[in-house]
């Protein structure tokens, strides 16, 4: 196929006006092939060249191992064996179990059927560790106070909670990031505790998989790097995360995204550099490496790249078949929640949970910092929730694969909000699929996530977008929203066509208007795709369709 196309057009009954290099309008002689196959022809032109298509991410390599079944390993702990009873706190006899894998190499902690209280949180520091229920509708665990009360208070200068947006009731973590949060009292940096330089990377350009660099010498197949990309006071790297489009260039970045410009006086430490995990899949030479996925972004000479040990981290931890349940308190107003919050994952990579559902929270699943972590069958149920997904601070690559938010229990009160699944800070490749949203939106909160998916979605879309004014644009390029049906109506968040710059929306059913609803960032032509407006597309899963493209 023709890797040249035209820059507008019409077609169906869905309009498009995207970058050069998209699809052709069709001719007399295609006329007749039915619009729901646009989306064949769309997945046909990525797979020509999947790493470089100017409006559809690369999201093939999404969740644990770039996409793997997780290991289960043998079991080799029972929290009853360590003293944890239904009725009485068992968190110490869980902490033990926990630590008794761990110091082993890992294994699998079971958990039998039952309720069990616990009075304090569960922290995971080791790898290769697994905490096994009997099922979401059997093992309930039941922490009887928030993180505001059970471990500490995490109050920004303007009293809001960071417990917010982060923290879990279960937090796997490494120990070292706990201890250095603790030490600048969570006021500081989040993510990897990042080690040596291994090597310095020249200029390439997104797609590309090969990567010179001054020296081999200390990189090896299969290594987990991080390559680290500076983000000087030009906002070269902000503008180009844009996919460059014209308005990016007028769009005052010291003013309106301090948070995310260098020189601003207000950038956060988390994104003074671009911080991508990625495996080493082969050494060519002295000078060569095969990178496992393509690069998300150009590396330019005034943009210095390295690649750095991933430091301290913790992998292949797993939670499965249980619920985290929350006492039942009243929700707070926004920002102001104490910390009734379910699994977080901080600063670690190839992890997973399954089978699991969280109740009662303010946070259900978090992403702080995370890489390749996958999440399946999961929910969010209970009374009202603020987040019921974040991703956030730089997590790249994870996937939410069969997901629910149910219909609360317990509507919000007057003051609170509720976001759904939340993208933010730089955060890109992760992809949520084949879920039904009773309650929520699409929440994009600013710092300019890029290059992520939603597909194969039913929701309500009765959720608000939120974020922090001082982090700039809603959007980077390449967010795709494919097949995504809308039971209210509204296309409130969902619908990008003039809000996200070099993005595409795809299948989108059930709107009676047009409009996101969301303030514009970017000036001029946004260079993006509407295609199958209200028809159901062919390919019904983008994610689905990247990987049977392999």
């Amino acid at each position: 196929m023709s890797s040249r196309f035209s820059r507008r057009m019409l077609l169906g009954t869905a309009v498009a006006a995207p970058a050069a290099g998209l699809i052709t309008a069709p001719t007399t002689a295609s006329a007749s092939r039915r619009p729901a196959d646009l989306s064949s022809q769309l997945i046909d032109e990525w797979a020509a060249a999947p790493g470089t298509h100017p409006l559809i991410p690369d999201i093939s390599h999404a969740g644990y191992r770039g996409g793997d079944r997780p290991r289960r390993p043998r079991v080799v702990a029972n929290v009853t064996d360590f003293g944890a009873r239904p009725g009485t706190d068992a968190a110490a006899a869980f902490t033990a179990a926990l630590r008794y894998a761990g110091e082993r190499g890992g294994g699998t902690v079971v958990v039998p059927a039952g309720t069990y209280r616990l009075d304090s949180p569960l922290w995971i520091h080791w790898s290769n560790v697994v905490l096994k229920g009997a099922g979401r509708n059997r093992t309930i665990l039941h922490f009887t106070k928030p993180l505001e009360e059970s471990y500490r208070p995490n109050l920004q200068p303007s009293l809001q909670s960071r417990w917010s947006w982060t923290g879990g009731q279960i937090w796997v973590m490494p120990a070292e990031r706990k201890a250095k949060s603790e030490a600048e009292d969570y006021a500081a940096s989040e993510g990897w505790l990042l080690g040596d330089t291994l090597a310095t990377v020249g200029a390439a350009s997104r797609g590309q998989r090969t990567l010179l660099v001054d020296s081999t010498e200390n990189l090896a197949a299969g290594d987990l790097v991080v390559l680290e990309t500076d983000n000087p006071a030009d906002a070269g790297v902000l503008k180009h995360l844009t996919g460059d489009v014209a308005g990016a260039s007028s769009y005052d970045w010291p003013t309106r995204a301090p948070q995310l410009t260098a020189g601003s006086g207000g950038q956060y430490i988390q994104y003074a550099s671009l911080q991508w995990p990625v495996r080493i899949e082969a050494v060519l030479g002295e000078r060569l490496v095969r990178l496992a996925q393509p690069l998300r972004y150009d590396l330019r000479p005034s943009w210095p790249s390295r690649l750095r040990e991933i430091g301290p981290t913790v992998h292949d931890v797993g939670i499965e078949s249980l619920t985290i349940r929350n006492e039942l308190r009243p929700m707070t107003i926004h920002n102001r929640h104490p910390g009734s919050n379910g699994l977080c994952f901080q600063a670690v990579h190839d992890c997973w949970a399954d089978d699991v559902r969280v109740e009662n929270c303010d946070l259900g699943f978090g992403f702080t910092t995370t890489k390749a972590v996958t999440l399946t069958n999961v929910a969010v149920g209970g009374r009202s929730a603020h987040h019921s997904f974040a991703c956030r601070m730089q997590s790249h690559d994870n996937l939410v694969d069969g997901f629910e938010i149910e219909q609360f229990t317990v509507p919000l009160p007057s003051g609170a909000l509720h976001h759904g699944l939340n993208l933010e800070g730089l955060s890109a490749g992760n992809v949520w699929r084949r879920g039904t949203m009773a309650e929520g939106t699409f929440d994009t909160h600013r710092a300019m996530p890029f290059e992520n998916v939603r597909t194969d979605i039913t929701l309500v879309n009765n959720g608000r977008v939120g974020g922090s004014a001082a982090s700039g644009p809603l959007f980077g390029a390449r967010i795709a929203h494919w097949n995504v049906r809308i039971t209210t109506n509204t296309p409130y968040a969902i619908h990008l066509a003039d809000v996200a710059p070099r993005s595409v929306t795809v299948g989108l059913q059930g709107l009676t208007a047009s409009g996101s609803g969301l303030p514009r960032d970017f000036q001029g032509d946004l260079e993006n795709g509407t295609y199958l407006l209200g028809a159901a597309p062919a390919v019904p899963d983008l994610y689905a369709a990247q990987r049977s493209c392999d």
